[in-house]
Protein backbone atom coordinates (compact mmCIF):
# COMPACT_ATOMS: atom_id res chain seq x y z
CA UNK A 1 0.00 0.00 0.00
CA UNK A 2 1.36 3.39 -1.01
CA UNK A 3 -1.36 5.57 0.40
CA UNK A 4 -3.14 5.94 3.72
CA UNK A 5 -6.18 3.75 4.24
CA UNK A 6 -8.70 3.89 7.07
CA UNK A 7 -9.18 0.77 9.17
CA UNK A 8 -12.44 0.08 7.33
CA UNK A 9 -10.61 0.31 4.01
CA UNK A 10 -7.93 -2.03 5.33
CA UNK A 11 -10.56 -4.59 6.24
CA UNK A 12 -11.99 -4.31 2.74
CA UNK A 13 -8.48 -4.71 1.35
CA UNK A 14 -8.13 -7.98 3.28
CA UNK A 15 -11.48 -9.20 2.06
CA UNK A 16 -10.41 -8.42 -1.50
CA UNK A 17 -7.43 -10.69 -0.84
CA UNK A 18 -9.92 -13.44 0.13
CA UNK A 19 -9.18 -13.24 3.85
CA UNK A 20 -12.24 -14.38 5.79
CA UNK A 21 -13.40 -11.84 8.39
CA UNK A 22 -15.67 -13.65 10.87
CA UNK A 23 -16.20 -10.66 13.13
CA UNK A 24 -15.72 -7.30 11.46
CA UNK A 25 -15.89 -5.30 14.70
CA UNK A 26 -13.28 -7.55 16.31
CA UNK A 27 -10.95 -7.15 13.33
CA UNK A 28 -11.41 -3.37 13.33
CA UNK A 29 -10.65 -3.23 17.04
CA UNK A 30 -7.46 -5.28 16.65
CA UNK A 31 -6.17 -3.11 13.80
CA UNK A 32 -7.11 0.04 15.69
CA UNK A 33 -5.21 -1.08 18.81
CA UNK A 34 -2.18 -2.81 17.32
CA UNK A 35 -2.00 -1.47 13.73
CA UNK A 36 -2.41 -3.23 10.42
CA UNK A 37 1.34 -3.32 9.89
CA UNK A 38 2.10 -5.00 13.23
CA UNK A 39 -0.54 -7.70 12.87
CA UNK A 40 -1.06 -8.33 9.16
CA UNK A 41 2.07 -7.18 7.35
CA UNK A 42 4.34 -8.74 9.96
CA UNK A 43 2.71 -12.18 10.12
CA UNK A 44 0.85 -12.71 6.83
CA UNK A 45 3.75 -14.34 4.98
CA UNK A 46 3.20 -17.66 6.76
CA UNK A 47 -0.27 -17.81 5.21
CA UNK A 48 0.87 -16.91 1.70
CA UNK A 49 2.09 -18.88 -1.30
CA UNK A 50 5.32 -18.02 -3.09
CA UNK A 51 3.46 -15.57 -5.34
CA UNK A 52 2.22 -13.63 -2.27
CA UNK A 53 -1.37 -14.79 -2.68
CA UNK A 54 -3.04 -16.30 0.36
CA UNK A 55 -3.84 -19.96 0.81
CA UNK A 56 -7.51 -20.85 0.72
CA UNK A 57 -9.76 -20.17 3.72
CA UNK A 58 -7.28 -18.03 5.64
CA UNK A 59 -9.06 -16.15 8.39
CA UNK A 60 -8.16 -12.87 10.02
CA UNK A 61 -8.34 -14.64 13.38
CA UNK A 62 -5.60 -17.05 12.31
CA UNK A 63 -3.18 -14.24 11.52
CA UNK A 64 -4.07 -12.55 14.78
CA UNK A 65 -3.52 -15.86 16.62
CA UNK A 66 0.01 -16.02 15.24
CA UNK A 67 0.54 -12.40 16.29
CA UNK A 68 -0.67 -13.30 19.81
CA UNK A 69 1.50 -16.42 19.92
CA UNK A 70 4.58 -14.42 19.04
CA UNK A 71 3.72 -11.72 21.56
CA UNK A 72 3.34 -14.34 24.30
CA UNK A 73 6.56 -16.21 23.54
CA UNK A 74 8.40 -12.87 23.50
CA UNK A 75 7.22 -12.32 27.06
CA UNK A 76 8.21 -15.85 28.06
CA UNK A 77 11.59 -15.73 26.35
CA UNK A 78 12.43 -12.31 27.79
CA UNK A 79 11.67 -13.49 31.33
CA UNK A 80 14.28 -16.24 31.13
CA UNK A 81 16.73 -14.19 29.06
CA UNK A 82 16.72 -11.69 31.92
CA UNK A 83 17.53 -14.51 34.36
CA UNK A 84 20.53 -15.42 32.19
CA UNK A 85 21.48 -11.75 32.04
CA UNK A 86 21.39 -11.43 35.82
CA UNK A 87 23.76 -14.36 36.17
CA UNK A 88 26.19 -13.01 33.58
CA UNK A 89 26.23 -9.63 35.31
CA UNK A 90 26.88 -11.18 38.71
CA UNK A 91 29.51 -13.70 37.61
CA UNK A 92 31.44 -11.36 35.33
CA UNK A 93 31.38 -8.48 37.82
CA UNK A 94 32.68 -10.65 40.65
CA UNK A 95 35.42 -12.27 38.55
CA UNK A 96 36.70 -8.89 37.36
CA UNK A 97 36.71 -7.57 40.93
CA UNK A 98 38.62 -10.63 42.13
CA UNK A 99 41.18 -10.53 39.35
CA UNK A 100 41.75 -6.77 39.01
CA UNK A 101 40.49 -5.14 42.18
CA UNK A 102 37.63 -2.68 42.57
CA UNK A 103 38.99 0.22 40.53
CA UNK A 104 41.52 -1.15 38.00
CA UNK A 105 39.29 -3.36 35.88
CA UNK A 106 39.07 -0.83 33.01
CA UNK A 107 42.83 -0.48 32.64
CA UNK A 108 44.23 -1.77 29.37
CA UNK A 109 46.04 -4.54 31.25
CA UNK A 110 42.68 -6.15 32.07
CA UNK A 111 41.86 -6.68 28.39
CA UNK A 112 43.05 -9.25 25.88
CA UNK A 113 46.48 -8.40 24.43
CA UNK A 114 45.18 -9.35 20.98
CA UNK A 115 42.09 -7.15 21.20
CA UNK A 116 41.82 -4.11 18.94
CA UNK A 117 42.81 -0.92 20.80
CA UNK A 118 39.91 1.00 19.27
CA UNK A 119 37.43 -1.63 20.45
CA UNK A 120 38.87 -1.47 23.95
CA UNK A 121 38.72 2.32 24.01
CA UNK A 122 35.13 2.25 22.77
CA UNK A 123 33.88 -0.16 25.43
CA UNK A 124 35.75 1.66 28.21
CA UNK A 125 34.35 4.99 27.04
CA UNK A 126 30.81 3.60 26.84
CA UNK A 127 31.05 2.14 30.36
CA UNK A 128 32.33 5.44 31.76
CA UNK A 129 29.57 7.34 29.94
CA UNK A 130 26.95 5.10 31.55
CA UNK A 131 28.51 5.57 34.97
CA UNK A 132 28.51 9.35 34.58
CA UNK A 133 24.92 9.36 33.31
CA UNK A 134 23.76 7.43 36.36
CA UNK A 135 25.50 9.46 39.03
CA UNK A 136 22.80 11.02 41.17
CA UNK A 137 20.16 8.76 39.57
CA UNK A 138 21.07 5.13 40.26
CA UNK A 139 21.32 4.49 44.05
CA UNK A 140 24.34 2.13 43.95
CA UNK A 141 26.23 4.26 41.43
CA UNK A 142 25.57 7.39 43.47
CA UNK A 143 26.58 5.70 46.74
CA UNK A 144 29.93 4.41 45.49
CA UNK A 145 30.70 7.65 43.67
CA UNK A 146 30.01 9.86 46.69
CA UNK A 147 31.37 7.50 49.35
CA UNK A 148 34.41 5.92 47.70
CA UNK A 149 35.04 7.87 44.51
CA UNK A 150 35.26 4.78 42.33
CA UNK A 151 32.89 2.22 40.80
CA UNK A 152 33.42 -1.52 41.43
CA UNK A 153 32.81 -3.74 38.39
CA UNK A 154 29.91 -5.57 40.05
CA UNK A 155 28.17 -2.19 40.42
CA UNK A 156 29.08 -0.70 37.04
CA UNK A 157 27.92 -3.81 35.19
CA UNK A 158 24.40 -3.41 36.60
CA UNK A 159 23.70 -0.34 34.45
CA UNK A 160 25.09 -1.63 31.16
CA UNK A 161 23.02 -2.93 28.29
CA UNK A 162 23.18 -6.59 27.34
CA UNK A 163 24.98 -5.53 24.16
CA UNK A 164 27.66 -3.70 26.14
CA UNK A 165 28.16 -6.73 28.38
CA UNK A 166 28.48 -8.95 25.32
CA UNK A 167 31.12 -6.69 23.76
CA UNK A 168 32.97 -6.36 27.07
CA UNK A 169 33.10 -10.12 27.53
CA UNK A 170 34.52 -10.55 24.03
CA UNK A 171 37.41 -8.21 24.86
CA UNK A 172 38.40 -9.77 28.18
CA UNK A 173 41.60 -11.72 28.61
CA UNK A 174 41.26 -15.33 27.54
CA UNK A 175 41.76 -16.50 31.13
CA UNK A 176 38.87 -14.31 32.31
CA UNK A 177 36.60 -15.48 29.49
CA UNK A 178 37.45 -19.05 30.42
CA UNK A 179 36.62 -18.43 34.06
CA UNK A 180 33.21 -16.92 33.25
CA UNK A 181 32.32 -19.66 30.75
CA UNK A 182 33.37 -22.40 33.17
CA UNK A 183 30.56 -21.29 35.48
CA UNK A 184 28.11 -22.48 32.78
CA UNK A 185 30.16 -25.52 31.76
CA UNK A 186 30.56 -24.30 28.17
CA UNK A 187 33.45 -23.02 26.08
CA UNK A 188 34.24 -19.28 26.07
CA UNK A 189 33.83 -19.29 22.29
CA UNK A 190 30.30 -20.65 22.55
CA UNK A 191 29.42 -18.24 25.36
CA UNK A 192 30.56 -15.31 23.22
CA UNK A 193 28.40 -16.57 20.33
CA UNK A 194 25.40 -17.00 22.62
CA UNK A 195 25.82 -13.52 24.08
CA UNK A 196 25.82 -11.93 20.62
CA UNK A 197 22.70 -13.81 19.51
CA UNK A 198 20.92 -13.38 22.84
CA UNK A 199 21.49 -9.63 22.59
CA UNK A 200 19.77 -9.59 19.20
CA UNK A 201 16.84 -11.69 20.42
CA UNK A 202 16.50 -9.65 23.60
CA UNK A 203 16.32 -6.44 21.56
CA UNK A 204 13.59 -7.98 19.42
CA UNK A 205 11.60 -8.69 22.57
CA UNK A 206 12.18 -5.21 23.96
CA UNK A 207 10.95 -3.58 20.74
CA UNK A 208 8.02 -5.96 20.21
CA UNK A 209 9.32 -7.19 16.88
CA UNK A 210 8.76 -10.65 15.40
CA UNK A 211 10.60 -13.29 17.44
CA UNK A 212 9.41 -16.71 16.28
CA UNK A 213 11.19 -16.32 12.93
CA UNK A 214 14.45 -15.14 14.54
CA UNK A 215 17.43 -15.98 12.36
CA UNK A 216 20.89 -14.54 12.89
CA UNK A 217 23.91 -14.55 10.61
CA UNK A 218 26.11 -14.84 13.70
CA UNK A 219 26.96 -18.52 13.73
CA UNK A 220 26.71 -20.49 16.96
CA UNK A 221 28.56 -23.76 17.56
CA UNK A 222 25.34 -25.55 18.40
CA UNK A 223 26.94 -28.98 17.93
CA UNK A 224 28.37 -28.42 21.40
CA UNK A 225 24.78 -28.31 22.68
CA UNK A 226 23.22 -30.91 20.37
CA UNK A 227 25.58 -32.78 18.04
CA UNK A 228 22.71 -34.34 16.07
CA UNK A 229 21.03 -31.05 15.14
CA UNK A 230 21.38 -29.95 11.52
CA UNK A 231 22.06 -26.21 11.33
CA UNK A 232 20.69 -24.58 8.17
CA UNK A 233 22.79 -22.00 6.31
CA UNK A 234 25.15 -21.55 9.27
CA UNK A 235 22.54 -19.32 10.92
CA UNK A 236 21.21 -19.23 14.46
CA UNK A 237 17.47 -19.65 15.06
CA UNK A 238 15.14 -19.30 18.03
CA UNK A 239 15.06 -23.02 18.79
CA UNK A 240 18.83 -23.01 19.20
CA UNK A 241 18.67 -20.10 21.64
CA UNK A 242 15.91 -21.79 23.63
CA UNK A 243 17.97 -24.98 23.90
CA UNK A 244 21.00 -22.99 25.02
CA UNK A 245 18.98 -21.71 27.96
CA UNK A 246 19.45 -25.14 29.55
CA UNK A 247 23.05 -24.14 30.26
CA UNK A 248 22.07 -20.99 32.14
CA UNK A 249 18.87 -21.86 33.98
CA UNK A 250 18.28 -24.26 36.81
CA UNK A 251 16.42 -27.43 35.86
CA UNK A 252 13.04 -26.25 37.12
CA UNK A 253 13.19 -22.92 35.28
CA UNK A 254 14.31 -24.54 32.04
CA UNK A 255 11.52 -27.12 32.19
CA UNK A 256 9.04 -24.33 32.88
CA UNK A 257 10.33 -22.36 29.88
CA UNK A 258 9.83 -25.36 27.58
CA UNK A 259 6.38 -26.08 29.01
CA UNK A 260 5.20 -22.49 28.62
CA UNK A 261 6.27 -22.37 24.98
CA UNK A 262 4.60 -25.72 24.31
CA UNK A 263 1.38 -24.43 25.90
CA UNK A 264 1.40 -21.37 23.65
CA UNK A 265 2.00 -23.50 20.59
CA UNK A 266 -0.85 -25.84 21.48
CA UNK A 267 -3.18 -22.84 21.74
CA UNK A 268 -1.97 -21.63 18.36
CA UNK A 269 -2.49 -25.07 16.83
CA UNK A 270 -6.13 -25.02 17.89
CA UNK A 271 -6.64 -21.65 16.20
CA UNK A 272 -4.99 -22.31 12.84
CA UNK A 273 -6.75 -24.45 10.25
CA UNK A 274 -5.75 -23.10 6.82
CA UNK A 275 -2.13 -24.23 7.21
CA UNK A 276 -0.33 -26.90 9.20
CA UNK A 277 0.72 -25.27 12.48
CA UNK A 278 3.95 -27.27 12.34
CA UNK A 279 5.09 -24.73 9.75
CA UNK A 280 5.56 -22.34 12.65
CA UNK A 281 7.80 -24.80 14.51
CA UNK A 282 9.83 -25.30 11.36
CA UNK A 283 10.37 -21.56 11.03
CA UNK A 284 11.45 -21.47 14.68
CA UNK A 285 14.03 -24.14 13.89
CA UNK A 286 12.52 -27.13 15.67
CA UNK A 287 13.84 -30.41 14.25
CA UNK A 288 11.77 -33.27 12.83
CA UNK A 289 8.52 -31.38 12.18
Amino acid sequence: MKEYKTNEELIEHLENKNIIIDDRNFALNIIDNYSYYSVINTYKYVFQKNNNTYFENVRFNEIYSLYSFDKNIRTIFLKYALEFELKIRGIMGNILAKNYGLDNYLNKESFDDLANDTDIDNIVDSINVEIDKNKGKHPAITHYDQTYGFMPPFVAIKILSFGQISRWYGLLKQSDRNEVAKKFNISPKLLKQILVNMTLARNICAHSDRLFSFHSKFFMSFKLIDSSYKVNNNSTNLYMLIRCMEKFLNKGDYEELIKLIETEFNKLKESIKSIDAKVILKVMGYPDV
